[in-house]
């Protein structure tokens, strides 16, 4: 599933942004990472799709509130 069809990562993606603004990209990487190192597949797999989601954002590709 796209970062763009996965509400659960577009409405964390926002909340990232809302309280991180532009480190938003990076709380979601370092909260990846985090997931990856103890070996959290699904849970990597969805921080991925939140930064996909900023990402998508930043390039005008949904609507940031």
């Amino acid at each position: 599933m796209s970062a763009n069809n996965n509400p659960a990562a577009q409405s964390a993606a926002m909340s990232l942004i809302a309280q991180y603004g532009d480190d938003a990209e990076v709380i979601a990487v370092m909260r990846a990472a985090e997931l990856a190192a103890i070996g959290d597949v699904q849970g990597l797999e969805h921080w991925d799709a939140v930064r996909a989601a900023i990402m998508a954002f930043d390039a005008g590709e949904g609507t940031r509130q």
